[in-house]
């Protein structure tokens, strides 16, 4: 058999990005699989049929978790907004894994459907509770695969700008706590002193030396 990769068993899974299989998103779990640290059981967005297409390519019989996979799997769903109810608080925007969703502070929120993978995560962090997930019905495998893709692409691209954004925030950070140097006591005041007096002096003997 040849060797399984991150990227083969990630193009299986279906990107919700939703973190029900514990390790936060579809990658990730991907991982795991290849180094044998997780379960093929784990992705209800998947159902049996990714069950299937993981137990084939990791060599693993997926027939003890069908029945358990039948009960968990989780139908297609796209979020949305009950816009006069939202308040603009930015909470789910912030939660959505795909940048599904836009709007402004204290401004209407609203979902671009389309991009949607009806991962829930904007439900929880809603104090009006003003999102509804509403079932979906997608026949066709091509739609399937773009939309998969196209969800990949959005997270990898939003995982790259929150990388960027903390490491601005970490080098702020630090550049704003360096602590500036000081010189406390009178000997080391006089000893700066002394070194600036000299290096003046070397710079003008520097500059007469030169002169014609």
């Amino acid at each position: 058999m040849s060797k399984v990769t991150v990227t083969t068993i990630d193009a299986i899974l279906p990107q919700t990005q939703c973190g029900l299989c514990t390790y936060g998103a579809c990658q990730p779990y991907a991982t795991a699989l290849v180094e044998n640290n997780a379960p093929i059981n784990l992705c209800p967005p998947g159902g049996v049929e990714t069950l299937k297409k993981l137990g084939e390519l990791l060599q693993k019989d997926p027939t003890p978790y069908i029945e358990e996979m039948q009960q968990k799997t989780k139908l297609p769903t796209r979020a949305v907004i009950r816009e006069d109810e939202c308040i603009g608080c930015t909470k789910c925007i912030q939660a959505c894994p795909v940048d599904a969703i836009i709007g402004a502070a204290k401004q209407m929120h609203t979902v671009l459907t389309d991009e949607c993978t009806g991962c829930d995560l904007c439900l929880a962090p809603c104090p009006m509770d003003c999102i509804d997930m509403k079932p979906i019905v997608i026949e066709d495998p091509i739609t399937i695969k773009m939309q998969a893709n196209r969800a990949r692409e959005r997270y990898n691209s939003r995982q790259k700008r929150l990388k960027l954004n903390n490491a601005e925030r970490k080098k702020n950070k630090i550049s704003l706590e360096q602590p500036v140097q000081k010189i406390d006591s009178i000997d080391n005041r006089k000893i700066a002193i002394a070194e600036a007096i000299a290096r003046a002096a070397a710079k003008r003997q520097q500059f007469n030396s030169t002169k014609p």
